[in-house]
């Protein structure tokens, strides 16, 4: 499939993916999500409808802070360039992240002695995963970055979402554990579009001081593989360059940008 019909696939399934969480609110020519806090989805250009402007994104911002929302704007760059402007003029920080589609899988081995397990819904160990991923995106660099993850953590209302998404397919996740401690972890989330399967793989995070030892690519490897057993589309969204060269290693190629807005200083959902 060229690029063009992807990219409309990974739109629709953009489109599709908030529908079993609550409704879809049109704002000029942006659609707004509005579901429970627990696990938001961000606003996102219309397929097909009209160009971005400051006062749809200006529209947008109100009405996911009347609803206790993260203020959250993406879009597929090809698509859609000149939301990044309007996003700008509404006072949003901009950045561009590379998107990438599962070309041919390569198999990545996981470091002598770690295992890597299927997470369930009732896994009790399903909050301490879920911090896993906050350290390690909260931890750009290792100094100073917990060697493992706090035993006891506290499930929290995220946390029952993901029990429930888990339970009924909306989301595989996987665990790399070494001497008993959860190293590494990350998800993919299948979709029916019209008719086919579609899975994003997201939240690929590895404990800060375990860096550079392939975890983050091998788990990959593993999702992306458990994802093409049934989709016929597996793509991401890389964190920056550097990480989209490491999923080009798996197999992934560079086919698009995500855009991707919010408010200055505004922590992660």
């Amino acid at each position: 499939m060229a690029n063009s019909g992807l990219l409309d696939c990974i739109e629709r399934y953009h489109a599709a993916a908030p529908l079993p969480d609550g409704r879809i609110e049109t704002v000029g020519g942006l659609e707004v999500p509005v579901v429970g806090p627990a696990w938001p989805y961000p606003a996102r250009p219309r397929p097909g409808g009209s160009p971005v402007t400051v006062d749809d994104v200006r529209a947008a911002i109100a009405l996911q802070q009347s609803e206790g929302l993260p203020v959250a704007l993406e879009w597929v760059w090809e698509r859609s360039a000149g939301t990044a402007a309007a996003a700008r003029g509404a006072g949003l920080t901009v950045e561009y992240l590379p998107l990438l589609v599962l070309d041919t899988a390569v198999e990545l081995l996981l470091p002598s002695g770690v295992r890597l397990y299927l997470v369930g819904a009732d896994d009790p160990q399903l909050p301490r995963y879920q911090r896993l991923v906050e350290l390690a995106f909260a931890t750009p660099g290792s100094e100073d970055a917990p060697a493992t993850v706090e035993e006891r953590v506290e499930a929290g209302p995220r946390t029952e979402v993901l029990r429930e998404r888990i339970a009924t397919g909306r989301t595989v996740m996987m665990v790399a554990v070494e001497d008993g401690e959860p190293v590494a972890v990350g998800s993919h989330h299948p979709l029916d579009v019209d008719g086919r399967e579609v899975s994003e793989i997201t939240g690929v995070a590895t404990m800060p001081r375990l860096r550079g030892r392939g975890l983050g690519a091998g788990l990959t490897s593993a999702l992306a593989e458990h994802a093409r057993e049934t989709a016929d589309l597996v793509f991401l969204t890389a964190g920056d360059d550097d990480v989209a060269r490491v999923y080009e290693r798996v197999g992934f190629a560079w086919i698009g940008t995500t855009g991707v807005a919010d408010l200055p200083g505004q922590a992660s959902a």
